[in-house]
C-alpha cells in the first residue's frame, strides 16, 4: 500500500488539474482582448503603461500577454509610480530592461522625479500606433495612476497615437462617491495627488476616467470594456486575482479605508505604513488612543468600530518606536464612508489631543476643498466638514454621468 501511495497521490492531483478553473465572474479589458485574438492592435506598434497589477485572469502579466500575443508588435513599456514591480518606495525609479516574448524591451520609468517625470515624452511614442493602459487602480483620486494616465493620454494626443485603455474594476465598488473635487487654484492639472477634477472617492474605472479627461481634451481613445463588471461589485466579488497595486495597498481591507485615512498622511501621524493594517491603523507616541477610540466609537458612525492596539511601524514615519494607535475595523463596506471617519478623526485629533500637527500646505493636495481649512481653524465639528465633502461629491456625481460605461446606479 505505501508504495502504492505516491502514484495514487500523483493520479489525484492530475485529475484535479484537469478541471478547469472556474471563471472569473468578471473579465478585464486584458481578458476581453484576449479572448477577441488582440483584433485592436493587430498589425500596430504598442507602447505599454503598466506594472505587476496588470495580470489576465490566469495570473499572466499583461507584459508578457502583449508581448506574445501574435501580430502585436511591442515595443517599449512604461512604468508608473512604484515601478514595473510596484515595489519600489523611492521618490524617483529609473529605467531598465526586460526580458519578455523571448525578448529584451526597454522599460521608461514615469516616476523620474517631479511632475515632470510623471509625462511620457511624446518623442517616446514616435512610431508607435497605439500607447496601453493597463494598472489596476485603487478608487482613490489621489493614488496617483489615473494621473500617470491622463498625462500618457495628453503626450499620445499630442503625438498623434491612440490612447487605449484596458479597463479594470473600482475595487471598492462604482457606485459610492465621497468626498471633495480639488476647488484651489493651482492643484488640478499641477499636482498629481489632485491631477484629474475628481471626487476623493470617485467611483469611476480607468476607462470611465479616460472618457471625462479626453471629452475636452480630445485625441483617438479605445476602452477596452470589461465584461460582467457592475457597480455594486467590490474587487473579492469579481473573481480576478487581486495583486498589490503598490507597497502599502496589500488588499481590500488598505483600499477601504484609504480615501478617508489618507488625507492624514501630511500630519505627524503614522496611518499604518509598515503595520500589519496599512490605512487601518493610526498611531504616534504622544497619541491618547484610549481617548481618542472613545470618542470615534461614542460618535456611531456606521461600518466601523475602533480598538486601541500599540504597535511599532517597521518604515516611514516613527519606524522603530511603539506607537500607541487607533485600529479600524470595518464591521459593514458598503455602510461605511471613509470621507466621514477623516472628518472624526480630523475634529477628535485637533479638539483633544495637543501634539498633532496638521501640514495644511501639504495636506491641501490630497484633502483637496479649500474652504476645510477655514472650518477646521474655527472649531467646526464634523457634521460641517461632512456636508463639506458631501455637497462636492454631489456636484461630482452629476459631472460624471455621461461618461459611465457600466450604468448610472441611480
Amino acid at each position: 500500500m505505501r508504495r502504492a501511495l505516491p502514484a495514487l497521490c500523483a493520479l489525484v492531483l492530475a485529475a484535479c488539474a484537469s478541471f478547469p478553473r472556474r471563471a472569473p465572474r468578471v473579465m478585464s479589458g486584458l481578458d476581453v482582448l484576449e479572448a477577441e485574438g488582440f483584433a485592436p492592435l493587430r498589425g500596430h506598434r504598442v507602447g505599454l503603461i503598466t506594472n505587476r497589477s496588470g495580470i489576465d485572469a490566469r495570473g499572466r502579466s499583461t507584459l508578457e500577454v502583449l508581448a506574445s500575443a501574435p501580430g502585436v508588435d511591442l515595443v517599449k513599456v512604461f512604468s508608473p509610480e512604484h515601478g514595473l514591480y510596484a515595489s519600489s518606495e523611492a521618490d524617483a525609479v529609473a529605467g531598465a530592461r526586460v526580458r519578455a516574448g523571448g525578448r529584451e524591451i526597454p522599460v521608461i520609468s514615469l516616476y523620474a522625479g517631479g511632475k515632470a517625470g510623471m509625462r511620457v515624452d511624446p518623442a517616446e511614442l514616435k512610431g508607435l500606433d497605439d500607447l496601453v493602459f493597463d494598472i489596476q487602480d485603487v478608487g482613490a483620486r489621489f493614488y496617483t495612476y489615473f494621473a500617470t494616465m491622463a498625462m500618457a493620454q495628453e503626450s499620445a494626443r499630442a503625438a498623434g497615437v491612440r490612447f487605449v485603455v484596458l479597463d479594470r474594476p473600482n475595487p471598492i465598488n462604482g457606485e459610492t462617491v465621497e468626498g471633495p473635487t480639488p476647488d484651489e487654484p493651482g492643484l488640478v492639472g499641477v499636482e498629481p495627488v489632485a491631477y484629474l477634477p475628481l471626487a476623493t472617492r470617485h467611483g469611476l474605472t480607468a476607462g470611465e476616467a479616460a472618457r471625462m479627461h479626453g471629452a475636452p481634451l480630445g485625441g483617438r481613445l479605445l476602452v477596452v470594456r470589461m465584461r460582467g463588471w457592475r457597480r455594486a461589485m467590490w474587487f473579492d466579488q469579481t473573481g480576478l486575482p487581486w495583486v498589490p497595486p503598490s507597497p502599502n495597498m496589500p488588499d481590500l481591507a488598505a483600499a477601504t479605508l484609504y480615501p478617508g485615512v489618507a488625507n492624514l498622511e501630511f500630519t505627524n501621524l503614522s496611518v499604518g505604513r509598515g503595520t500589519p493594517a496599512p490605512f487601518g491603523w493610526i498611531g504616534a507616541p504622544w497619541l491618547k488612543a484610549d481617548a481618542l477610540a472613545a470618542r470615534l466609537n461614542a460618535a456611531g458612525l456606521a461600518g466601523i468600530s475602533f480598538s486601541t492596539v500599540t504597535w511599532t511601524p517597521s518604515k516611514s514615519r516613527y519606524a522603530g518606536k511603539a506607537c500607541p494607535g487607533v485600529r479600524l475595523s470595518v464591521t459593514d463596506r458598503d455602510a461605511v464612508r471613509p470621507l466621514a471617519v477623516f472628518a472624526e478623526l480630523a475634529a477628535a485629533l485637533r479638539d483633544q489631543d495637543p501634539d498633532f500637527r496638521l501640514n495644511w500646505k501639504s495636506s491641501r493636495k490630497l484633502i483637496g476643498a479649500a474652504e476645510f481649512k477655514t472650518l477646521y481653524d474655527r472649531g467646526a465639528g464634523p457634521a460641517e466638514f461632512r456636508a463639506l465633502f458631501d455637497a462636492s461629491a454631489a456636484l461630482f456625481r452629476a459631472a460624471r454621468a455621461p461618461y459611465l460605461l457600466y450604468g448610472d446606479p441611480r
